[in-house]
Parts: C-alpha cells; structure tokens; sequence
C-alpha cells in the first residue's frame, strides 16, 4: 500500500494555472499536497459552495483580497460546476495580481461552453493516472494491467476492494459526469456504448457497426466519442499519413484514459490477465501507449501521436510525431523474447519513411538492433524515446 505519491507534473506555483485531469485522477490531493495550508479552497463539488458561487460569483473578489494579505493562492475546484465564474477570475488576476489554481475535467468541454479560459493567462496542465516512474518500487506490471493506475489502487492491497471501486467508478461517472451536466439526453443508449467502445478499445472505430450495435446514429456514437474525449476518459488516435488531408480519411483507433476502468466498462475486471495471452497482449499495448502519452505530456515535449495502417493490414502500433527528431515508429510486443519476425513490419515501414527510425518496446530485457529496429526492454525503450 502507497500513501503518497511523487508526481511528475512540474507546476509553475507563481502563476495561475489549469489542471485538467478526469475524476480520481488525484488532482486536488497534488494541489493541497503543493500548496500551504493557507491557501484558499473552494470546492465547487460540494452542493452548498457551487450554490453560493453560482448565485454570488462576486463574493470571489473579498477572497482575493484575503489571498493578496497573506500572500496565498485560491484554489477552485471543478470549476465545470460554475463556468461564468471565470469571468470574475479574469478580472481579479488582471485587478490584484492573486493566482488561482483551477481544477476541471476537461478545457476542451469549458472551451466548446464558452467559457473563459482567462486569454493566455493561465497555464493548462493535465493529470492522468499514475505512471511507471511515479509508483516507483510499488509498480507492479501485472497489477497495472487488470487494475489499472488510478491512485486509490494503489492505496489498497485486496483486489476485491480494487474491483469494488472501479465498478464503482464507471457508476459515479455515468451519474455525475453525464446526468448532473446533462451531456446527453438518453443515458441508456449511452451506457451500453460505454461497454461497446471499452470491447473495442485499440481497434480501428467502426462507427457503422457500434451504432447498429448500440441502437443510435452514426453522428450519435461520433458525439458520444467526444464526450469521451472531451472528459479525459480517452484519447483519439488519428491514422498516420504525411499529408493530414488525407490523414483525416482513415477512422482514428479510440484508447480509454485507464486499463482498470476500460476492463470494468466490459464487464472483465473480475476476471485474472493471464500472461501470454491474447487479452495480456491487448493491455500491454494499452499501457505502454497511456504511459508514452502521459510522460512526454509531463516532459512537455508537444509529441503527436497517431497509428499506421495500411489497406493489406500491416500495420505500426504508433507513430510519434517528435519535432525536432525523426518520426518513431513504435512497434509493442508483450512477449519476453522477441525475434526478426516481431520487428518486420516496422522494419519494412522504416525503409519506406524519410526521416525516421524504427523501434521495438517489450518485455524482453535483452537491448539489441534487429534489421534497424531498435529493440528495447519496455521501460528503457521509453527512456530513450524521450532522450532531448
């Protein structure tokens, strides 16, 4: 059992800033474990405040001016519950010179409500779940996988209390997240696409066949993938083409934020991960994807991130966009031994794409170069993905 975290995410505490992240992320344990006691905490999640707020948003200013005596910061909690209050924040940072710290779900959800995200004024973080590097000593490969890496796991030892809170989890979010701000009107179609999208998380989106399967339109599912998105509870992954054009052609593959909460949107968190098998293979991918996008997000290094496919099948598991370096393509095996056969196709991939270099992520602890690909264990292979 961990009780604290060491969290990657640099935060600038002399400016204000969003911090972004979906629920359980830990965001407002970061912000009260970096801040002083004396900072100023408005919780927006708690009926009472977000009423006061939401009727009175001027009341913010007498705060700011207790936050300027004692040289403090004023914390806003999911400010998704009071959007119009940022109106007030523009004008106290722009007025005093007080800096808030402002956690929500998303800035893209405030962004499509048109809300104020204060004109450059304030700097725009994510949190995700917990990496590798984080856990430190207590990661544990097969944990990550079945569980995932949200904090609370990590802060329980049964896994009957683990399943517990992710089933849990997905419940809290299809009750606050979607009926509380009413993010669609018919849940029912929603929560069973929830269990379609996590059954076909990694593979190329078929919005055809989801509708059919899930009883709505195809704009309907398009919508409902955003929502995802727009939430933090995934990330989109766009075909790779040099040319966007034709990039935008090709269906992108959806990955949830967390391997344990896709696990209990298809009803398997029940169920043990063999390793080798088939379901190992499909998380493995899946982890080592959210942890590439999760540390190069931390390390600021504005990567892109796509996948490659072609018509015949052959396919890259990702490709990164690197400015400044050559294209990585990234091909991710679980076994603990790979060979020639593993690594051919981005082998192939590699001769073909200007400016590029070919990489193997995996479990075999042997490094080695095989036909120019770069062949890492997993860990190490991250490492040196992100070496400036």
């Amino acid at each position: 059992m961990v009780n604290k975290f060491d969290r990657s995410l640099n935060i600038r505490e002399n400016n204000s800033f969003f911090l972004f992240g979906a629920r359980g992320t830990g965001k407002s344990t970061l912000l009260k474990d970096r801040f002083p006691e004396n900072s100023i905490y408005i919780d927006l999640l708690d009926q009472m405040q977000e009423d006061r707020f939401r009727r009175f948003p001027s009341e913010l200013v007498n705060l700011a001016h207790e936050a300027k005596a004692r040289q403090s910061i004023i914390i806003l909690d999911e400010i998704q519950r009071v959007p119009r209050l940022l109106d007030t924040v523009h004008q106290l940072i722009e007025s005093t010179g007080v800096c808030f710290a402002i956690t929500g779900s998303s800035g893209r959800k405030l962004r499509r409500g048109s809300a104020n995200l204060l004109a450059g004024r304030a700097l725009l973080c994510n949190l995700y779940p917990l990496t590798h590097l984080e856990l430190g000593p207590a990661f544990n490969l097969s944990r990550a996988l079945r569980f995932g890496t949200l904090p609370r796991i990590w802060k329980h030892n049964p896994s009957e209390t683990n399943v517990d809170f992710l089933r849990s989890y997905a419940l809290t979010y299809l009750r606050e997240e979607i009926i509380v701000e009413q993010l669609v009107r018919n849940l029912e179609p929603f929560r069973n696409f929830l269990e379609v999208a996590a059954q076909s998380n990694g593979q190329v989106i078929n919005y055809s066949r989801i509708a059919e399967d899930v009883g709505v339109d195809v704009k309907t599912v398009q919508a409902y993938f955003s929502i995802l998105e727009d939430t933090l509870l995934g990330v989109i992954l766009p075909a790779y083409h040099s040319s966007v054009r034709k990039r935008l052609r090709t269906n992108p593959r959806f990955y949830f934020f967390d391997t344990g909460v896709k696990r209990a949107l298809e009803r398997t968190i029940t169920q043990e991960l063999a390793e080798r098998s088939f379901s190992w293979g499909n998380a493995f991918e899946h982890f080592i994807i959210l942890e590439l996008i999760r540390i190069s997000d931390y390390c600021r290094m504005d990567w892109r991130f796509s996948y490659l496919r072609t018509h015949d099948g052959a396919e890259v598991d990702l490709v990164i966009d690197r400015p400044g370096k050559d294209t990585a393509l990234v091909e991710i095996k679980s076994s603990s031994t790979v060979n020639e056969r593993d690594v051919k196709i981005v082998s192939k991939f590699h001769s073909e794409i200007p400016r590029s270099s070919a990489w193997c992520l995996s479990a075999d602890p042997l490094p080695r170069t095989i036909n120019e690909v770069r062949c890492l264990e997993w860990r190490e292979g991250i490492k040196e993905l992100l070496k400036k």
